[in-house]
């Protein structure tokens, strides 16, 4: 029996797509149909870890004979002392999530699992200098709650950069968003655009900040249809936009009102 023949055998033993066993092995559906064709054979590492998956010598998988499994005793003292993947800085856990190990880390590389965490990670949980997942922690990331150093996407989103629902960062862009420069929905920033807007520089339906331009402008420097020098109430503020703009929801009228009233001239 061939090493090709052997290794289809094995696989199906297991119960194991092509692309289950290449993510067990850290390589493509491709690249395991390769094998499996006879067209190209392993380096010695990927030999290596299918010695340990499977529970067979090297010999074995390589030599034209039959399979022999190893002993349980001797199966089972591998799995014990030596990881299931044995790269330099790579470890994989041999429990699996939907065709994914629970955590992969990759210091060398990609890591992909539940946690993943390498040079490139895609997880639920991902840390990395690029990464995806549903919780992303690195330089440039994108996720549900997305925390990058220089570029975050996300629902949740900070980063120097930052993009999604709920943004903080240098420069932010999103319904809510915080940052040195924003723009969205309801924002405060250094320079800050959006439909309500809190800034040294705003500008909004309801602009408020060292310089105003606005449906509504309240600051120091304002320019707009309706314009409010400092200082002023909040019972004022409250007032005016009531009137003009009936439509704004109540919490952004208590916000904008309160920081009016506590701006320091």
């Amino acid at each position: 029996m061939t090493f090709s023949e052997k290794l289809m055998q094995l696989r199906r033993q297991k119960g194991w797509s092509q692309e289950e066993l290449g993510e067990r092995l850290d390589v493509t559906r491709q690249t395991v149909s390769k094998w499996e064709l006879g067209s190209t054979t392993p380096e010695m590492e990927k030999l290596i870890a299918m010695s340990e998956l499977f529970g067979v010598s090297i010999d074995e998988l390589v030599k034209n004979s039959g399979i022999e499994s190893f002993p349980a005793e001797e199966a089972e003292k591998i799995s014990e002392t030596k990881p299931r993947m044995v790269r330099l800085g790579e470890w994989k856990s041999k429990r699996t999530w939907r065709g994914m190990p629970i955590v992969h880390i990759n210091a060398r590389g990609a890591a992909k699992g539940v946690i993943a965490i390498g040079l490139a990670a895609k997880g639920i949980v991902a840390i990395g200098l690029a990464s995806i997942g549903v919780l992303s922690l690195g330089v440039v990331t994108a996720g549900v709650l997305a925390f990058g150093g220089l570029a975050a996407v996300g629902i949740g989103a900070s980063g120097g950069l930052a993009a999604g629902v709920f943004a903080c960062g240098g420069c932010a862009a999103g319904f809510f968003a915080l940052g040195g420069v924003a723009t969205g929905w309801n924002v405060f920033g250094g320079v800050a655009a959006g439909k309500y807007a809190f800034g040294g520089l705003a500008m909004g339906d309801i602009a408020v900040g060292g310089s105003a331009s606005g449906i509504i402008a309240i600051g120091k420097e304002t320019s707009g249809e309706i314009t409010v020098n400092l200082p002023v109430t909040a019972e004022e503020v409250r007032a005016i936009i009531t009137e003009r703009l009936p439509n704004t929801p109540k919490f952004i009228v208590d916000s904008l009102s309160s920081i009016a009233e506590h701006i320091i001239e």
